[in-house]
């Protein structure tokens, strides 16, 4: 199984990152790989089976879903993390504020650690080459990771590129049908299921153009329709709403790709950079 080397690996945001690609008895052993975390070398294939209420065949073929070849290459992953460290552990009678900050701060250091995992430089390398190479940028969203749009958008147009970010999803779509071959939409979307989004995307994709899909996930729609996926997410922590964990994620993936897109253009990107200092210093006290 291909790793990402460049950072510590974390079974926990691998297999996160492929739950929506298994079947219900798959999702089951899956949770109990999440639950044990390092604790799973001291577990045969038949205490997973129980865990999960399953047959030691369905952990075996689990695991090669999750991209391993069996359940010990699995138990060698696990090892690698070393001991489980769990999220602090609270009283009952904390006050709701006091553990909401204590849940929020243990998921999103997990999802900025859970990079080195889902995220390779090779990826980030290649998208941010599409970017460079790009006439035109179209930037789609929605919801909370609008947020996150917004704030890509801003800082490609400081690194020279020329962006579009329409807020209206119908604009959105228009925009991308209309990119020219080269060209490049990136598409932002949790749970790469958007629709609007995704529909963005398959826009760009017939007009000729590449599409970097930056979600949670590494089998989605939108990364079928992506030509470039940056895989970054966190756990659910809001019912019904991307999270507050993976949307931080999703910006650190923004600030790398930038910084990689720099490297590739800091000749060409340093006028745009002065401009960009000029107009925040004309609107600073």
């Amino acid at each position: 199984m291909e790793q990402n080397s460049s950072d510590g690996y974390r079974l926990g945001a691998h297999v996160r990152a492929r739950l929506p690609e298994l079947r219900e008895t798959e999702a089951r052993v899956a949770q109990v790989i999440l639950d044990q975390g390092a604790d799973l070398v001291r577990l045969s294939v038949s205490d997973v089976a129980a865990l999960a209420g399953t047959a030691p065949s369905s952990v075996v073929r689990a695991c090669q879903r999750l991209g391993f070849r069996g359940y010990q290459e699995l138990k060698i992953a696990a090892a690698r993390q070393g001991p489980t460290s769990g999220a602090p552990a609270l009283d009952p009678v904390d006050d709701p504020a006091a553990r909401a900050l204590a849940d929020t701060l243990h998921a999103s250091r997990e999802a900025i650690d859970d990079l080195a995992t889902t995220l390779t430089a090779t990826g980030l390398r290649a998208a941010a080459a599409a970017l460079d190479a790009a006439p035109r940028v179209v930037v789609a969203a929605a919801g909370l990771s609008a947020a996150v749009a917004a704030d890509a958008a801003y800082r490609l147009r400081a690194l020279g590129c020329v962006v579009d970010a329409p807020v209206d999803a119908l604009t959105a779509q228009l925009s991308a049908a209309q990119l020219p071959p080269g060209a490049v939409c990136l598409a932002i979307s949790h749970t790469g299921a958007t629709r609007s989004t995704v529909d963005t995307a398959r826009r760009a994709r017939l007009a000729g153009a590449e599409v970097i899909g930056l979600t949670s996930y590494a089998q989605s729609p939108l990364s079928e329709t992506s030509t470039h996926t940056l895989v970054a997410g966190g756990q659910d922590l809001v019912f019904g709403l991307e999270t507050t964990a993976s949307r931080i994620a999703h910006l650190v993936t923004v600030d790398a790709l930038a910084q990689t897109l720099l490297a590739l253009r800091t000749t060409t990107a340093e006028r745009t950079l002065h401009l960009s200092a000029d107009v925040t210093a004309d609107h600073s006290y």
